[in-house]
């Protein structure tokens, strides 16, 4: 197994070949001379004439080592977002020049305590690696760091402000708690809501798209609640779930006799939602005729009952929402154009779970506190935590069914749970098997908006080590075999690397 040490140059390291007697052997050299490593990767920023000169001390120093200087340019030694990215870039480069069973080690003590502090936060999320520090007075130890830090904390604290997002709030107002439930924080969602809080005040029909379990409902809701017509009905519609001979009169209404069975007059979901909301869920699913009765609705405000010959005028805004594309069902006339281009006049894209940076941890403590409400009056009932490991398996699942399945799985998770504290094989085992047409999916995912290809292969790696495991029945020299590693060793390394149980 390759050791590669990863560590900043300290001006201690720097001092050490002409000021040994007042500084020591600096940090490096010290743990160079403690452990063995095959490489060493030194991050700098520092100019280069200073660090040139260290190199060849350090390197007669360490004979066997190969070492790799890896120059930063950096604003402030305390800059947090560039001293990460630097530190990224350094593992990235140690783990691609290195075996593919190699073992990380970065040193604490060279550098900045915010260099210090961003190993800590790669070793315990992104890059699994051991700890060290140094001192003259007790030589070099492993460093104790007593918690784990779950994968999410990392993206606020080095994130940007988003300019586009300050633009596209400007002008609203201060206040919008009818959008509080939607539960967020990534600039796609900040977006997206920026957007529904500009059209909420207007009457124009929107248009919502989004993979099921996005929480399209939600927004239309949040929509009604901000908009003027929130003292009036919100009349939610699964198109899909309407029988297709029932259509017309569950939207619009019947005579008595107009069909049979029609024992009474009634008012369908438009005249009912009057002044007020109606919330066409699924459109895509209603039958052609009906898309015709719906065009002249938009059109005229007003419906025409089963059975009747005069119409009746309503004021109602339509939202309609659909997982599917309605453009691409327009191109294979499965939708009509006219009707199409009547909805979009305000569209708006909900994002899929997988692609809203920073909301999943969000979610799962506020989808973890509704399950507990939500169960604290049954039996025998223990308010559920989760551990660090528990968390970063929901940070690391893609979540196909988005916040839908999300839900569902912490709930299931509580469920099976007997202990108050939830831990990373609860949730695997709670966890549903991926439908196959999504498993594809791992080669056409969209770059960007928190994309991450480490991220990505660590999930392709942690799902062949659980079931290599799990179909060797333990027997890791097998399991070794089935994945075409060299040895149980090497299998032994990949599973503390990528924290699969054994």
């Amino acid at each position: 197994m390759s050791e590669i040490l990863v560590s900043w140059i300290g001006h201690a390291d720097l001092r050490a070949p002409e000021e040994s007697e007042a500084v020591g052997v600096g940090p490096v050299a010290q743990a160079l001379d403690a452990r063995s490593y095959d490489d060493v990767f030194l991050l700098t920023d520092h100019e280069d004439d200073i660090v040139h000169r260290y190199i060849p001390w350090i390197e007669e120093r360490s004979h066997g080592c190969r070492f790799h200087v890896l120059g930063e340019g950096l604003s402030s030694p305390v800059a947090f977002g560039e001293i990460y990215a630097a530190a990224v870039r350094g593992c990235e480069t140690a783990l691609q020049e290195g075996a593919a069973d190699a073992s990380l080690t970065f040193h604490l003590s060279p550098g900045t305590p915010a260099m210090a502090a961003v190993w800590i936060i790669l070793a315990k999320t992104r890059f699994p690696a051991e700890l060290i520090e140094s001192s003259r007075q007790h030589g070099v130890r492993t460093a104790s760091v007593p918690f784990d830090i779950s994968a999410e904390y990392v993206p606020d604290l080095l994130r940007q402000p988003d300019r586009e997002l300050e633009r596209l709030n400007a002008g609203l107002s201060p206040e919008a708690p009818e959008f509080n439930q939607i539960i967020h924080r990534s600039p796609v969602m900040r977006r997206v809501i920026a957007r529904a809080r500009r059209v909420a005040p207007r009457s124009v029909p929107v248009l919502v798209e989004g993979e099921t379990g996005t929480g399209k409902e939600l927004i239309a809701r949040a929509i009604h609640q901000a908009s003027p017509r929130q003292g009036h009905p919100f009349i939610a519609i699964n198109c899909g779930a309407i029988p297709p001979d029932l259509v017309e009169s569950e939207l619009f209404g019947h005579e008595k006799g107009a069909f049979t069975g029609a024992d009474r007059r009634r008012k369908g979901y438009f005249e009912a939602a009057d002044a007020g909301t109606l919330f066409l869920d699924e459109i895509g699913e209603l039958p052609a005729p009906a898309q015709v009765k719906l065009l002249r609705v938009l059109q005229d405000g007003q419906v025409v009952r089963v059975g009747a010959t005069r119409p009746a005028q309503v004021d109602v805004r339509v939202i309609a929402a659909t997982n599917r594309t309605l453009t691409h069902e327009v191109a294979r006339d499965r939708f009509r154009e006219d009707l199409f281009y009547r909805l979009a006049v305000a569209v708006l894209k909900l994002p899929p779970l997988r692609e809203r940076p920073g909301d999943l941890g969000l979610l799962v403590d506020r989808l973890l506190e509704q399950v507990n409400r939500e169960s604290a009056g049954e039996p025998n009932y223990k308010e559920k935590q989760l551990s660090p490991a528990a968390r970063n398996v929901l940070l690391e699942h893609p979540w196909p069914g988005n916040v839908r399945e999300l839900l569902n799985t912490l709930r299931r998770a509580a469920i099976w749970s007997g202990s108050t504290t939830l831990e990373a094989e609860d949730l695997r085992d709670a966890l549903l098997p991926a439908p196959e047409d999504r498993k594809s999916e791992i080669l056409g995912r969209t770059l960007g908006n928190g994309f991450s290809l480490p991220g990505l292969l660590a999930n392709v790696a942690r799902h062949y080590l659980s079931r290599a495991m799990e179909e060797a029945g333990g027997n890791k020299s097998r399991a070794a075999r089935l994945v075409g590693l060299s040895s149980y060793q090497t299998l032994t390394n990949w599973l503390s690397k990528y924290g699969v149980e054994r």
